[in-house]
């Protein structure tokens, strides 16, 4: 079998962070935050952060 132009392997180009980024996000999503809490300022929540109060909104009456 010869090793012509159709059986090589594609060349793969080198890709920014930032391309990189946009990749896994289109097959995943966005999983993670850009930041951890401990980044984040404690005294303005972000928009996506629920907090303490919506989790002790969700505790059962019979667990009070």
């Amino acid at each position: 079998m010869s090793g012509g132009p159709s059986e090589q392997e594609p060349v793969e180009t080198p890709e920014t962070a930032a391309q990189r980024r946009r990749r896994i996000e289109a097959v995943f999503g966005d999983v993670l935050p850009d930041t951890t809490s401990d980044e984040r300022d404690h005294e303005a929540p972000d928009s996506g952060s629920r907090g303490d109060e919506w989790l002790r909104a969700q505790v059962p009456p019979h667990h009070g």
